[in-house]
């Protein structure tokens, strides 16, 4: 049976309300707020697909909007924007929870950079889930964006396509090396920054379901860590 989705307004401060998607199990151990890449909202399928498989694995989700695709705009919201963004809704899933479980932050591409920069600045996330972290901008690995994540104490992981064009393994295996045990990296061959795999149609809602398992076995790993 799947499980019920509440609808919610998530009020972010000096900005435009945004729209979430609540829902929990009746068995929920953990909880996990999650957000878009740039150029798509909380309801794209990948997202969807994503969430509804880890309710079904006992983990609690919350999805939302930036301000910036709340409002219909191209343009991504400025750091200090989604980061209050991000704020507002790991505020009303933390609301949600039972008493002492775990809620994690993760996103897709921007998302989970803004999940990152977030925590980094004080978001008491029990860890960061990456879901394709757009490490540089394709084709230019000299402009890294990984400053920030060497601050971070939490729990990471790092899902990536191998033929991600945001994350070269050049760039990426110095990032993670550095990240030392904090971090910890799983592959899909193949895979794009979508993890889309070049000639096999996928829909983008059980390309998205198959990484809930990856994720939910990483979050159990990590109680007692």
């Amino acid at each position: 049976m799947a499980t019920p989705e509440e609808r919610l307004t998530i009020v972010v401060p000096d900005a435009t309300a945004v729209s979430g998607v609540y829902a929990r199990p009746a068995v929920a151990d953990a909880s996990i707020v999650v957000a878009h890449g740039a150029g798509a909202g909380m309801d794209h399928p990948f997202m969807v697909g994503f969430t509804r498989a880890m309710n079904g694995l006992d983990v609690a989700t919350l999805r939302f909007n930036f301000p910036y695709m709340e409002a219909g705009r191209r343009s991504t919201d400025r750091a200090p924007v989604a980061v209050a963004a991000w704020r507002a809704a790991f505020a009303a899933a933390a609301a949600r929870a039972a008493e002492g479980e775990p809620v994690w932050a993760s996103g897709k591409s921007f998302g989970g950079r803004m999940a990152s920069m977030a925590v980094a600045e004080g978001l008491p996330a029990a860890g960061l889930v990456f879901l394709g972290y757009p490490l540089h901008p394709p084709g230019k690995p000299e402009r890294a964006r990984d400053e920030h994540l060497y601050g971070i104490q939490v729990p990471m992981l790092f899902l990536r396509g191998t033929r991600d064009p945001f994350a070269s393994t050049e760039v990426l295996e110095p990032v993670l090396a550095k990240l030392g045990p904090r971090a910890t990296y799983h592959e899909v061959e193949g895979g794009g920054h979508s993890f889309e795999v070049r000639g096999r149609k996928g829909d983008p809602r059980e390309t998205g379901a198959a990484l809930a398992p990856i994720v939910a076995d990483f979050m159990r790993a990590q109680v007692g860590t």
